[in-house]
């Protein structure tokens, strides 16, 4: 079977960590037990999320003294992509000794019309006091809005359209290779209408509607998208709060998930299992393997014929 996996931005770094090298390293062994147990008799894509670490990448840009200019986002993706992707494959390297692996910087095609240039609303980066974000704000010239752990800097977050290296990636997995790519949803770019000639604009790609666009296109089986949840629940934070262990992708909809969390994840579950037929399934980095098995998360599928 062919899986997709969507690593959440807690595979690095758990709630509350510091986003120091250390940490990262710490946590990098569990990810790489995981994904191995499904490697040994599966094909795997592995994407990942960058949300801490470009944020600590922007920060550190905009108040570099020895910068005329913060670098843009999508270089500081790039940044992120390999970072991360030396660590997973450097972890993978000695879980999965044999078994070819391979990191790959990946962009992500954007339509340059895109309204979401227009309303900034992806959080990057950490979470500030709001005196702090005033100042941000003031002298950086970023938009900032709150959020459930203060005010953060938000970004445009452009639909992705295609992964560039698509027919790259798919050779990859088809010699037998896991492939770590469209870390962070891709390095977001633009194409000229007459040359083709790609340009990096200031933006992050949702990583989770990216691997969901990358699982169709690669003819995946599953789609798995990990979290720090079991799986995603009804009426979220109320007394009514509930699991929800199987849905169709209309249910998952209908169920008007946060747009700032579990949102995307349902909606890239719901549109992988629409276009394709196929199975997604949301739920805990650590129990990856039982959800593959039927045994944990929630599964979303397709729905029944009308009789």
């Amino acid at each position: 079977m062919r899986i997709v996996i969507a690593l959440g931005g807690n595979a690095l770094l758990r709630r509350g960590e510091r986003p120091d090298a250390d940490v990262q390293l710490a946590n990098i062994d569990r990810v790489a037990t995981v994904i191995a147990a499904l490697a040994y008799d599966h094909e795997v894509v592995l994407t990942h999320g960058n949300g801490p670490q470009i944020g600590l990448l922007a920060l550190e840009s905009a108040t570099d003294p020895a910068l005329s200019a913060p670098y843009p986002l999508d270089l500081l993706g790039a940044r992120t992509q390999g970072m991360i992707g030396s660590l997973l494959v450097r972890s993978l390297h000695d879980t999965l000794p044999g078994h070819p692996i391979a990191a790959l910087v990946t962009h992500t095609l954007v339509r340059a019309d895109d309204p979401a240039f227009r309303h900034p609303t992806t959080y990057v980066g950490q979470a500030h006091p709001p005196d702090a974000a005033r100042s941000l704000a003031r002298e950086r010239g970023w938009r900032m809005a709150q959020d459930t752990t203060g005010w953060r800097r938000v970004v445009a977050s452009p639909a992705p359209e295609r992964i560039v290296e698509t027919d790259t990636i798919h050779h990859l997995l088809s010699g037998g290779t896991l492939v770590i790519c469209a870390g962070g949803g891709g390095v977001p770019v633009t194409a000229d209408r007459d040359t083709g000639a790609l340009s990096g604009v200031e933006a992050v790609v949702d990583k989770d509607l990216t691997a969901a666009l990358l699982a169709e296109d690669l003819k995946a089986d599953f789609l798995l998208i990990l979290t720090d949840v079991p799986n995603v629940y009804a009426d979220f934070g109320t007394p009514k709060q509930r699991p929800v262990l199987d849905a169709t992708p209309a249910e998952l909809r209908r169920a008007g998930f946060p747009a700032g969390s579990m949102g995307p994840k349902a909606e890239a579950a719901a549109r992988f299992v629409e276009r394709t037929g196929g199975l997604a399934a949301i739920g805990a980095l650590d129990a990856a393997y039982e959800i593959v098995h039927g045994r944990s998360g929630t599964l979303v599928r397709p729905a029944l014929p009308a009789a």
